[in-house]
């Protein structure tokens, strides 16, 4: 009897420390939305390098266990917890500008400088959501992390979030990488909506050619410019013009594969996956988080409405054969080239052979770095 009970009594305070024993309901949904993030990354090919990191982070931090064992995200000393540092700190964001930085070519916009005000109309979404979350009662720190949204720039967000709202890092970025992957869904019907059919025939002049010399004085021009206007941004700014410059100056291939590659890639798997298990059901599942997601998508709605409605009244003011086409409005979000490419697809359906995706790169990487300027803003007098 007494070995009985000693069985018994050992298989049930091993049952206590299984997840089976600690499985919650809240639990269930996250994991349901783990897996429907998977889905969306494989089936639907929504940004995979982002949804399946995130995809499965969501499944590791939702499996129930007991405290104590240093094991979920949030307990000090965890693996997870050190991985996390990153996110928290702000670490990882400005790797990944650096890598950004490396691949992405400026000329589009160094050809056609007035592009840029597209890529600054699109930061609409991030003050019109910070002017929403403020009214619906959330605090002015929170209210500019949640904001940030609006720029379709998940480091940014990130990155903001830690600073301004560390509690709401997970929910942000959940959502902000969310509607990142969902830019072909969302954007097209509101750029539909908001031009009609003469708009979406404008044909654009090709680009000029822009010299090597051209494009390392962006990148350090760029630099001096945008952070003495907003110190607070630095950190990504910085990152992202050195990483420019590392491209465009021909000498330093090595590096800037490296930042573009390998750098940037386990970057993006650090930050997926602990983004991913920062979703622990047990502090990320409340009406904020939910109220944080709905922002999210007024956000985005904004900014392309942003975007769009400048590109037609900027018309009003350049004469023919200078015009710019509105499709390309949307593209002022940061989710490179993702948002470039929606407004390829969509002049295409009007016209087979508009092609629109190197005008739509200008204010595409403007938008990158009107989101970082953004965030410096907000960090200047909420911080």
């Amino acid at each position: 009897m007494g070995f009985t009970q000693f069985l018994t009594d050992h298989m049930m305070q091993f049952f206590s420390f299984t997840g089976f024993a600690n499985f919650t309901v809240g639990h269930l949904i996250m994991i349901l939305i783990g897996l429907a993030f998977i889905y969306l990354a494989i089936a639907k090919e929504f940004e995979p390098m982002l949804l399946i990191p995130i995809g499965f982070g969501i499944l590791v931090g939702n499996i129930p266990f007991a405290s104590g064992y240093q094991i979920g995200i949030y307990e000090n000393g965890s693996v997870l917890n050190y991985l996390y540092f990153g996110v928290t700190q702000g670490v990882y964001p400005p790797l990944i500008f650096l890598g950004i930085g490396a691949m992405t070519d400026f000329s589009a916009l160094i050809s056609n400088p007035k592009l840029i005000l597209i890529g600054a109309a699109a930061q609409l979404g991030i003050f019109g959501a910070y002017c929403i979350a403020l009214a619906l009662g959330f605090s002015p720190s929170e209210a500019g992390a949640i904001g940030i949204i609006g720029g379709a720039d998940g480091p940014t967000a990130i990155f903001l979030s830690s600073k301004l709202a560390p509690s709401l890092v997970g929910a942000i970025a959940i959502s902000a990488y969310s509607y990142m992957a969902l830019v072909p869904v969302i954007q097209p019907p509101i750029m539909k909506l908001l031009t009609t059919p003469k708009e979406r025939l404008i044909r654009m002049k090709p680009p000029r050619a822009v010299t090597k010399t051209e494009k390392i004085i962006f990148a350090i021009a760029g630099m001096l410019l945008t952070t003495f206007l907003v110190p607070s941004g630095l950190p990504l700014l910085g990152m992202l013009f050195f990483g420019n410059l590392l491209r465009e100056s021909g000498v330093t291939k090595r590096l800037a594969d490296t930042a573009k590659g390998p750098m940037i890639d386990i970057v993006t798997i650090l930050i997926g996956l602990t983004v991913g298990a920062s979703t622990q059901a047990t502090t990320f599942l409340t009406w904020k988080s939910v109220g944080i997601f709905v922002l999210g998508a007024f956000s985005f709605v904004i900014a392309t409405t942003g975007g769009v409605m400048f590109v037609k009244i900027f018309n009003l003011f350049l004469k023919e054969g200078n015009k710019i086409n509105p499709l390309i409005g949307n593209s002022g979000v940061s989710a490179v080239p993702d948002s470039a490419r929606v407004s390829q697809v969509v002049g295409l359906q009007y016209d087979k052979t508009n092609h629109l995706l190197m005008h739509a790169m200008g204010p595409n990487v403007a938008g990158v770095i009107g989101s970082a300027v953004a965030a410096g803003i907000l960090l200047s007098f909420l911080l």
